[in-house]
């Protein structure tokens, strides 16, 4: 059985919890984890792009020159896209890049972010934080006391509510509920702190 340690606020271990081995006991699905992460980066795409086409261009209702006699090629409009200042073929126009994959997939996907952040050694831990913190600083303290560095992902559940309001101002940290996370959260944040109770809360939504 795998183990994870349980750290308090200064960093000392306080004790284990044990870890499925089904789950963080295999190789990382790579295939899963890109098909989560494309998912949720194409919805976050605005796709507001926009062009107009020769219908939509100001003027050009003229015909620039007659038919014929000119000596020129034919033309009809100066809006046309063969003129500078003409429409634009096929441009792109706003659309929704977004898309969805089975709730299994996204599941699974969830499940092997937890995995990969595991074998990385970036899986902390913490001891639920009881007492109410009244300072950023003080929060800040503790994070620097578990040598945390680079982005960080935290699932504090079961902590005091002072946890969310003082963490607010930090920068590089992110606090999200349980049921509010998913893969791209996890895989874009380099650690994942989380306590006993969020872990086993994020454990049942992935088996």
């Amino acid at each position: 059985m795998l183990t994870l340690a349980v750290l308090n606020k200064s960093g000392q271990e306080v004790g284990q919890v044990d870890l499925p081995n089904e789950i963080f006991g295999v190789p990382v699905n790579t295939d899963v984890l890109h098909q989560a992460m494309v998912m949720h980066q194409a919805s976050l795409r605005q796709g507001n792009a926009s062009t107009k086409e020769r219908g939509s261009v100001s003027g050009g209702g003229k015909k620039p020159w007659r038919q014929k006699g000119t000596g020129r090629a034919r033309s009809g409009s100066s809006r046309s896209p063969l003129w500078a200042g003409g429409g634009v073929v096929f441009g792109p126009h706003p659309r929704d890049f977004g898309y969805t994959i089975p709730k299994k997939i996204r599941r699974v996907a969830l499940r092997e972010s937890l995995n990969a952040k595991f074998q990385h050694k970036n899986l902390i831990c913490l001891e639920e934080i009881q007492g109410q913190i009244s300072k950023t600083k003080d929060f800040a303290q503790i994070l620097t006391t578990l040598k945390l560095q680079g982005r960080i992902l935290a699932l504090l559940d079961g902590c005091d509510d002072s946890v969310r309001l003082v963490s607010r101002n930090i920068p590089r940290f992110e606090m999200l509920r349980c049921e509010d996370v998913n893969a791209y959260d996890v895989l874009r944040n380099k650690n994942l702190l989380l306590t006993k109770t969020s872990l086993n809360k994020i454990l049942e939504r992935v088996k």
